[in-house]
């Protein structure tokens, strides 16, 4: 069962550890977070909790989101994300959660929006390999052959040129290097998913340990 907090990605940095070894880190702000609703499996079928971060002016949400942070007792947010399990239920709607809920050395899965490259051709999208790239060759960057002529139609799935990234991606299994309560900061080795600035939620890792 997962316990976990919304935040946003600052940029990498690196940290020495007490062995001496450089660590490259990425450094992910966690301001406290509201909850801003709980369910629980007799009413709603299953445990959760539902975190609301980042504040937002209220002429940019609906009544009924400004009404639903108001049973919290606070102003509306920006991101509203919802963690199952009931590691969580001691908190109670309205109250904070912080980033001291983790401790350096917890193993995490990150999730996060993987930064967007726009249209991309096959070899960029799919690492294909090109064709001969000199002169007299007619087959440089294409995509290749579009499968058996059978069907007499293009199957589906077949990895052909398209929109790259901007796609949910969690990595699994990452370590807490330290927790900064004060600035309520977690620097968590290696990257994680998405651009600067972006939303990423941080869950206890649902495989554990390796």
């Amino acid at each position: 069962m997962a316990k976990g907090i919304l935040g946003r990605k600052v940029g990498m940095t690196q940290v020495f550890g007490e062995n001496g070894d450089l660590i490259p880190v990425t450094v992910v702000e966690a301001a406290p977070n509201v909850v801003l609703q709980k369910k629980t499996a007799d009413v709603d079928g299953y445990d959760s909790v539902q975190l609301g971060f980042a504040d937002i002016r209220e002429k940019l949400k609906t009544k009924a989101e400004i009404g639903h942070a108001k049973k919290a007792e606070t102003g509306p947010k920006r991101y509203v994300k919802e963690i199952r399990g009931n590691e969580m239920a001691d908190f109670e709607v309205g109250q904070e959660v912080k980033v001291d809920i983790f401790e350096a050395g917890d193993t995490i899965d990150v999730t996060g929006t993987s930064k967007g490259k726009g249209f991309q051709g096959p070899i960029k999208r799919h690492n294909f390999s090109t064709g001969p790239m000199s002169h007299g060759s007619r087959y440089h960057r294409g995509p290749g052959s579009m499968g058996p002529v059978d069907p007499m139609h293009v199957r589906k799935g077949k990895k052909l040129a398209g929109h790259m990234g901007s796609e949910r991606v969690t990595i699994q299994n990452l370590e807490i290097v330290k927790v900064d309560t004060d600035r309520n900061l977690l620097l968590v080795k290696g990257n994680v998913p998405g651009a600067k600035k972006s939303l990423v939620m941080i869950k206890s890792a649902i495989k554990g340990n390796k």
